[in-house]
């Protein structure tokens, strides 16, 4: 099960108390103080692992305790501390405090710990307490209580070209011809209810991620359609593709629908209309003499300035160019990066 954004409450273990006790021995009368301290409650960590790809365990687990404690005894023995507890997600999470947009932690790379949540300190025993002139103290101290926290963890999928465009436009059908992935395809709307990752191989030594964002339409950032469920899945995206479904069974103006698209990309975070894009002419298989639509977003590419590609993703027409552009263009923002 794929689930990308949960709500945790977590809960770091109290410290113990501390314990009052007298030495007692044989001989010894006044042996004074010897109670020990409380052991501190155990913190919670959030750490990433590239071996997971969802947040579905804390679907079923939204409250996280760290253990408490031990109480201290007597002869000064400390209690024992409670252990840390390590949450683990994938990278690419996004932990924020709950209904706050600031970010607290960006998991990006594998073995990233995060203290999300302090254990409590231990109280002090009354031996802690003892003076030359105060000699059988019988103060102590309560642990004090662990922090708790109401957080959200949210995921974005980390790969270098966005699929883009409406539902039905053949995203899910390029993926799975130029890596490895695969997505449910079929012939109705939103057939992709979740984001797919596929590594593009493109010779021995070189490959780039791409990510299928499942389709979009208008008043996505609003929520409509999968909205903006699947939209934070771009932002982190290095390159962007967008298909434009052109054959003549289609019904719908390639203009418009890409027009649609900027729209909502801009409206959900305008800082991904800074993104190099590429226009991609899909379904070229199914054109026969009815070559208006291509025509038309060619000379949309050509006024926007952008990378142009004809394909047919079913039969692999043109996707051979597609691949070594996406890689390139990808080599190309890698190196800025750096």
């Amino acid at each position: 099960m794929f689930v990308d954004q949960v709500n945790v409450t977590l809960r770091a273990g109290k410290g113990g108390n501390g314990c009052v006790s007298f030495r007692r021995e044989k001989g010894v009368p006044r042996g004074g103080p010897d109670g020990g301290r409380g052991g501190h409650g155990g913190s919670i960590y959030i750490a990433s692992d590239d071996s997971l790809d969802s947040l579905a365990y804390y679907r079923f687990h939204p409250l996280n305790k760290a253990p408490r404690g031990s109480h201290g005894q007597g002869g000064n023995r400390q209690g024992k501390k409670g252990e840390d507890l390590v949450l683990r997600v994938p990278v690419g999470t996004v932990a924020r405090n709950k209904d706050e947009p600031e970010i607290l932690y960006d998991f990006l790379r594998s073995d990233e710990k995060y203290l999300a949540a302090r254990g409590g300190k231990g109280g002090r025993g009354n031996a802690s307490f003892a003076t030359p002139t105060y000699q059988a103290p019988r103060e102590w101290e309560a642990g004090q209580p662990g922090e708790e926290r109401e957080l959200t963890l949210e995921l974005k999928l980390i790969a270098d070209v966005g699929l883009l465009g409406f539902p039905n436009v053949g995203k899910s059908t390029l993926i799975s011809k130029i890596s490895a992935a695969k997505p449910v395809i079929a012939d109705y709307p939103f057939t992709t209810l979740i984001p797919h990752l596929g590594v593009v191989d493109v010779d021995e030594f070189k490959s780039f991620v791409v990510a299928d964002i499942p389709g979009l339409i208008e008043g996505a950032h609003l929520g409509h359609g999968l909205g903006i469920k699947f939209l934070k899945h771009v932002e982190r995206t290095k390159a962007l593709a967008h298909l434009i479904d052109v054959s003549p069974f289609s019904g719908r103006n390639p203009r418009d629908d890409y027009q649609t698209v900027l729209k909502e990309l801009e409206a959900f975070n305008p800082s991904l209309m800074k993104r190099p894009q590429i226009l991609v002419a899909n379904k070229i298989d199914l054109l026969g003499d009815e070559r208006k639509k291509l025509q038309d977003v060619k000379n949309l590419a050509r006024e926007e300035k952008l990378p142009f590609f004809a394909i047919s993703a079913k039969t692999g027409k043109g996707m051979k160019d597609l691949v070594i552009s996406m890689a390139k263009i990808v080599d190309l923002e890698k190196e800025k990066t750096r």
